[in-house]
């Protein structure tokens, strides 16, 4: 079994009506199931260029099985 792991750092837009066509689309990219990915928004709390609304961050982790 693979997953992937997504982190949207960013103060805006909300992702929360987004993250279950975020999952599908990502899931549908990779070849997997949507139950298979998981997508997270989070915001900087001010700090950064990310945290004044000027940038997005994503950081992603995946684990790939070879058969």
């Amino acid at each position: 079994m693979a997953n992937v792991d997504v982190v949207v750092i960013a103060q805006r837009p909300k992702l929360s009506p987004h993250v279950d066509a975020m999952r599908a689309n990502l899931a549908r990219a990779l070849g997997i199931d949507a139950r298979q990915v998981s997508v997270k928004g989070k915001t900087n709390e001010g700090v950064d260029s990310t945290g004044t609304g000027d940038a997005i961050a994503v950081h992603a982790v995946a684990l790939i099985t070879v058969l």
